[in-house]
């Protein structure tokens, strides 16, 4: 039973039956939806449960983020124009998190949000903002990582300029984005609880709900698909290397033509399938449910719970822990500078996985000519 004799629900002692929209403060009333009417507010439990679990996210995708870039903007054979990518990945994962998860704790201290509503819209456009670059950045990567290794020495090399000029286009575009909310092609508003916002995805208009249809292709659709492309060629191109190399080995009558037999255990096919599947996974995985409470809310299909829509918007934000533990520890030179740099972090065995993909690499490249 919700007392509102606790710390965070001061606000509203005096008033019984409240719902969850009245339990805003007046200032901020007129941005809830009124499908939020309906809902009583949260335990206090899940208010601390959810504050303890993104404050833990935060500190890991903070620091985890911090390091990549200063491991990659402080070495220089990692200040590569590929690699630029990456840190970009990193920067807007931590603003993300910079941004996002101390508001979240604040307001689930008070039990609503309690910053008013420019402080709302700007909360929504960062989580529009960062999440947006992050997801185009991973797209980039893939990518780029489809053109090293299918393409080859026929790619045209990536120069810093060139890397320049995609992430500004991503970060132009993906502010236009952003900044729609805020002009009137729909708005940013409480969601879930009520201590965090983001776009309203239960406006009644088809000009607003449009918003969400449109923008959920262009950061959810367009990347999901452009990174499965590019995962699935550069499989096939190692399978069809790897196969030519033990055809090869054949018929010399060798064992391997490889000089070291760092695949012993498992083959590159496999260790690259799975950090392919690592990557594609991790990314569906926290983006797919809030993209599902999106669709449903402007589609009325699913009955969304203040609990559930936090959730959802929680875990899309956890994206931002997994992502300096794929994109840094997987590649190749990133552990041994973090030995020499940071030797606390530093795991205790090599990287083989990123030694053999290099080597691939290389082969396939050479193959190639």
């Amino acid at each position: 039973m919700i007392s509102l004799n606790q710390p965070m629900f001061a606000h509203l002692r005096g008033r019984s039956n409240i719902s969850l929209a009245e339990s805003v403060p007046a200032d901020i009333a007129h941005m809830v939806d009124p499908y939020w009417y309906q809902w009583q507010p949260m335990e206090p439990m899940w208010f601390g449960i959810i504050g303890f679990i993104i404050t833990i996210l935060g500190i890991m995708s903070l620091a985890g983020n911090f390091v990549v870039i200063y491991i990659f903007t402080s070495a220089k054979p990692l200040r590569t124009p590929s690699n630029m990518f990456v840190v970009n990945l990193a920067f807007s994962d931590f603003m993300m998190m910079f941004t996002m998860f101390p508001p979240v704790v604040l307001n689930g201290f008070y039990g609503t949000w309690i910053m008013g509503p420019f402080w709302c819209e700007l909360y929504g456009l960062c989580g529009s903002l960062f999440g947006c670059v992050s997801i185009w950045s991973m797209t980039l990567i893939a990518y780029d990582r489809y053109c090293v290794i299918v393409k080859g020495i026929a790619r045209k090399p990536l120069t810093i300029t060139a890397a320049v000029f995609r992430l500004m286009f991503i970060w132009g575009v993906c502010m236009l984005w952003a900044i729609f909310p805020m002009i009137g092609w729909n708005r940013y508003v409480p969601e879930g609880n009520m201590t965090a916002c983001g776009t309203d995805y239960f406006a009644k208009d088809w000009y607003n709900r449009s918003y969400i249809v449109v923008y959920s292709v262009w950061v959810y659709l367009t990347p999901l698909t452009t990174i499965i492309f590019s995962y699935w060629h550069i499989l096939k191109a190692v399978r069809i290397h790897e196969k030519a190399m033990r055809e090869q080995a054949k018929k010399m009558n060798v064992a391997s033509l490889r000089h070291s037999d760092a695949d012993n255990n498992k083959s590159v096919e496999i260790k690259l399938a799975k950090v392919a599947l690592v990557t594609i996974s991790l990314w569906f995985l926290a983006w797919t449910p809030y993209t599902i409470i999106n669709y449903a809310g402007i589609f009325e299909s699913m009955h969304l719970s203040p609990l559930s829509t936090i959730c959802g918007s929680v875990f899309a934000k956890a994206n931002a822990v997994c992502n300096p533990i794929v994109y840094g520890l997987s590649h190749p030179k990133y552990k041994q500078v973090l030995k020499e740099k940071l030797p606390c972090l530093a795991c205790a065995k090599d990287d083989v996985a990123a030694e053999v993909r290099t080597q691939a690499t290389a082969e396939i490249s050479e193959s190639a000519a």
